[in-house]
Parts: structure tokens; C-alpha cells; sequence
């Protein structure tokens, strides 16, 4: 169902691009050929000549491109707040952030103006937005889906995502975005690993799950936490790289962000020595967890998204990435999977991490999940 009006900036301009198949909005960082890249900012006009390779795929998969998605300003930051463009408005939680740097593309789905759409997840940037507005989103493997004419050019944290209304959707919108990824099912109780979190915001899920998931048992990851520290050192440093020479530019960038690229310029590349450290000994830790099950899970979020009036609280936002941001490091492929809406709840869910190149796999087990436990939000059962 479409829901126009509370799909409010969520689209940056609208396009008809492409064939008669799935429609889908994509993020303001990712070329299309005689459209405008701007990343959100008034500070960037690139004008590409030639679409990005996951654009190629989309049209050739017969997808109907529908718009430009807005996103936080140069992909730095989760809120999701843009005073350039406008912020786009959570569907379901008007109140509150739709999360980022994806805000355009989790409301654009999310409100129904599209079937699926495509983000980039340098830390979080697909799955936070996701939960947000109560939707699906993936971060797949590293390097999976290609990133040539994504904006920034060079990260070695950021992939191309995809949001969807349900599990199933996830999977049709792989399949629209990388032309190697073949489906695959999910009949029986996939072997799973509880990965404990503190704070851990999950409630009763672990015991809901556990009672069809015979064999379910908590363990923890070495360096996780040092994980999201490393993950945020290396993407100041790398942003710094990528767009500190717009810190002058005309028009200039919104002062939150420039504020935060001139603090980016000075991390040091000691530190960024010593965030490459981590991020080989938590790696190792997630492929070791991975030898003794199909998928690790966990809550998406340590809390739930603030309002849009305490966004400005760093205290309020910098912990909204903590369990995802790991993975950028790692470069495993991430799936969160939203709590079902009920009366009065809030954007709650659950993070799927499986082995890396195994994302057809991961999206089946999200399937299973979907199918299996109520507690999941699925689009039939909330209209």
C-alpha cells in the first residue's frame, strides 16, 4: 500500500527509469546516468555519465527505478537528518529519526513507494534505518555487490544494500542487484548461536526462539566492542580522505558534518594501524564462531531510535550502531529482521550475521525465521 504522504522527503527527485518490473528508489550516492549525485549535500553536483555498476544490474533485471533516495548528508551520520533536502518522515514512528545515513531508502519502502530499494551500509547506514522504520535491510559480504560509481569512491567498509518490506522481498531484491546471487531455501531449524550483548534490549526472544531452536546457546565474540571503536576510527579516517576538501566548498556542507570531517582529519595513522589490529582478531573471531553454526544472532539495536527532538544528543545516537558496526569490520554479510508493530511498540528487532559469501543463505535462514516466529513483522500480517 502506498502512503505517499508519509513517505515525505524521502525522495530527493523522482525518476521513471527502466523496465516493467520491481520498482525500487536509490540512494543519493549511487550514480545514474544524467541525474545529479549530490550525497545529500548542497556541496556536491557530480554529474556521472555513466550509471554505477549496481544501477546496470537493476535495469538489466528489468527494475523500474522510481527516484534518487535521499540520505544523510555524505553518508556521515545515522540519524538521518538532512536540513538541505528535508528530512524524510518514519512512516510508522513520525516522532522519531528514520535512522541513516539510508533514511530515503528505509522510508521510501517502508511508506510503499517502492518495492525495495538500495543503500550503502558503511556502518549500520543499511540495518539501522531498517529497524528504524520497521523494515528488512542487508549488508551483504564485503565486496559482494560492486561499489564502482558509488560515492565515496574508496572504503574498505562500505557495501551496497538492500531494504524490503519482508524477508522474502530481501531475496527478490538481491537477486534484482547482483546478478551471481542464487536463491536458496531454508526447510528445517537452521543451527543458530546467541552472540550476548550489553545491553541486551531483546526481551523474551532468546526463550522464543530457543523453544524451536533446539541446540540455541549464548556465546560471546572476542573484541566486539573494540570492534565498533576500530570501525569508527577507520570511517572518520576514510571520510576525512574522501571529503575533507569540501570543507570549503560553496555552497558549504551542513555544519554538524563539517564539524565532524575536521575532527576526522585529525585521527592519526597510528591509530588507524592499531584499528586494523582489531579488525584481524575480530574477524577471526566471527569465522571461528561460524565453523560451529549457520548464522549468528543478536538485537539489531541496543535501544530504541530516539525522537527526532533528541537527535541532537550525542549520547542518544552514538550507541544506535553498536552491534552493527562490527561487521562492517569484518566484512561478514548482516541481516536484521523487525519486531512485528503491535500497539504502542517501538522499532525493535534482531541481526542475522552469516559467513562471508554465503548471503543467499542468510536470506533464506531470515525466511525460515520470518515464516516460523510471529514476533517477526511480515507486510501480510500487518494489514
Amino acid at each position: 500500500m502506498i502512503n505517499e504522504s508519509a513517505g515525505t522527503h524521502a525522495l530527493i527527485r523522482r525518476l521513471n527509469l527502466g523496465g516493467d518490473g520491481l520498482s525500487v528508489a536509490v540512494k543519493d550516492c549511487i550514480d545514474i546516468a544524467g541525474e545529479v549525485t549530490a550525497c545529500g549535500s548542497a556541496a556536491v553536483s557530480h554529474a556521472p555519465s555513466e550509471h554505477a555498476d549496481v544501477v546496470k544490474s537493476l535495469l538489466a533485471s528489468g527494475c523500474k527505478i522510481i527516484g534518487k533516495a535521499n540520505m544523510h548528508e555524505l553518508a556521515f551520520g545515522v540519524t538521518g537528518v538532512n536540513t538541505v533536502f528535508g528530512t524524510p518522515v518514519n512512516p510508522n514512528w513520525p516522532d522519531r529519526i528514520p535512522g541513516g545515513s539510508s533514511s530515503g531508502s528505509a522510508v521510501a519502502v517502508a511508506a510503499g513507494l517502492c518495492d525495495f530499494s538500495v543503500g550503502t551500509d558503511t556502518g549500520g547506514s543499511v540495518r539501522q534505518p531498517a529497524i528504524c522504520c520497521g523494515i528488512y535491510g542487508l549488508k551483504p559480504t564485503f565486496a559482494r555487490i560492486s561499489r564502482k560509481g558509488c560515492h565515496p569512491a574508496d572504503s574498505s567498509l562500505d557495501c551496497v544494500g538492500v531494504f524490503a518490506r519482508t524477508s522474502a522481498g530481501l531475496t527478490q531484491a538481491m537477486a534484482a542487484s547482483d546478478p551471481s546471487f542464487k536463491t536458496e531455501t531454508c526447510t528445517t531449524a537452521p543451527r543458530l548461536a546467541w552472540v550476548s550483548t550489553d545491553p541486551d534490549p531483546s526481551g523474551d526472544s532468546f526463550a522464543t526462539l530457543s523453544r524451536k531452536l533446539p541446540g540455541l546457546e549464548r556465546i560471546t565474540l572476542d573484541a566486539f566492542d573494540e570492534a565498533f571503536a576500530a570501525g569508527m576510527t577507520i570511517i572518520s579516517y576514510e571520510t576525512a580522505q574522501a571529503f575533507g576538501h569540501l570543507l570549503e566548498a560553496e555552497p558549504p556542507l551542513g555544519q554538524d558534518v563539517k564539524a565532524r570531517i575536521a575532527k576526522a582529519q585529525s585521527v592519526k595513522s597510528a591509530e588507524v594501524k592499531a584499528a586494523e589490529a582489531v579488525r584481524t582478531r575480530f574477524t577471526e573471531a566471527v569465522d571461528t564462531a561460524l565453523e560451529q553454526c549457520d548464522a549468528l544472532i543478536m538485537p539489531a539495536l541496543p535501544t530504541v531510535p530516539p525522537t527526532l527532538e533528541a537527535a541532537s544528543d550525542p549520547a542518544q545516537i552514538i550507541p544506535l550502531t553498536r552491534f552493527l558496526r562490527p561487521f562492517n569490520l569484518s566484512g561478514h554479510p548482516s541481516l536484521v529482521l523487525p519486531f512485528a508493530i503491535v500497539d504502542g511498540s517501538l522499532p525493535m528487532g534482531l541481526q542475522i550475521v552469516g559467513r562471508k559469501a554465503d548471503d543467499a543463505r542468510l536470506c533464506a535462514i531470515a525466511e525460515w525465521l520470518a515464516d516460523t516466529f510471529p514476533m517477526f513483522r511480515e507486510e501480510d500480517r500487518s494489514q
